[in-house]
């Protein structure tokens, strides 16, 4: 199959970019969309030019680098998967492919497209630890969890950081990532002792690195990789307003 790509170069965060066109051809509807920009860049590097900059290493679903805009959407048109798990096969013969970063404030552009994520980092070096002291693993039944529980604290843990719920948010909103990270912790025995630090934290964190308000619309679930329920932004909010009563009541007893 053969496929044209409108592709967003860029040098870098202090330079302007621009749509570049190039052709894809000869390609096997079964390789992923990460294989056919692999395909494009040893074209580009044996005619001289500079390849396209986009962010890959796990190649399988799991460490959420390989965000892109794929057609305006995150990660590209199927559901519940990454673009390295995008294939060319979700494409017709002859298709326009758009593709683009993830764009956020908090997102600066590194090259082409790539991002600068470490906004994510901060957010999760914020709060998104237990202070435990380390050692030998604990015995798997030291504290009872239950089920539903467990299963719902997984859910969270699935997130993978990718950042689809910024991109795909009209408001660039990391409310679903911050929801997850926390929530994830929150829900176990093991979180509950800074569960209000955290919060508050993390929320802080978020605020300050600039990502923008959710105003519920639910497109950063539908956009996630994971498919993270939005209802953990709903408890996440719960959790902020019960930490902020009990910081107002400390600091007034004090």
């Amino acid at each position: 199959m053969n496929v044209k790509l409108r592709v967003w170069r860029q040098k870098n965060s202090e330079t302007e970019g621009s749509f570049e066109n190039y052709e894809a051809r000869d390609l096997n509807p079964n390789m992923s969309f990460l294989e056919m920009l692999d395909v494009v860049n040893e074209d580009l590097t044996n005619d001289g030019s500079e390849p396209i900059a986009f962010a890959h290493d796990c190649r399988e679903g799991i460490c959420g680098t390989c965000s892109c805009m794929i057609d305006g959407k995150p990660h590209g048109p199927e559901t519940g998967v990454a673009t390295c798990q995008t294939y060319m096969r979700s494409f017709k013969d002859g298709d326009t492919i758009t593709v683009e970063p993830f764009k956020a404030n908090a997102f600066p552009i590194v090259k082409d497209l790539v991002t600068d994520r470490k906004a994510f980092d901060k957010i999760q070096r914020s709060g998104g630890f237990v202070s435990v002291r380390t050692g030998a693993a604990p015995d798997a039944n030291a504290i009872p969890i239950g089920k539903d529980i467990a299963d719902l604290a997984m859910d969270a843990a699935a997130c993978i950081g990718c950042g689809a719920c910024v991109a795909a948010c009209k408001n660039s909103s990391a409310m679903l990532f911050v929801s997850a990270k926390a929530g994830q912790l929150n829900l176990l025995p093991q979180g509950q002792p800074e569960k209000d630090t955290r919060v508050l934290n993390m929320v802080a964190t978020m605020d300050e690195a600039g990502f923008g308000n959710c105003t519920n619309q639910y497109e950063c679930s539908a956009a996630c990789p994971k498919l993270i329920s939005e209802e953990f932004i709903s408890k996440l909010n719960r959790d902020y307003m019960s930490a902020s009563v009990k910081k107002l009541f400390k600091a007034k007893a004090l």
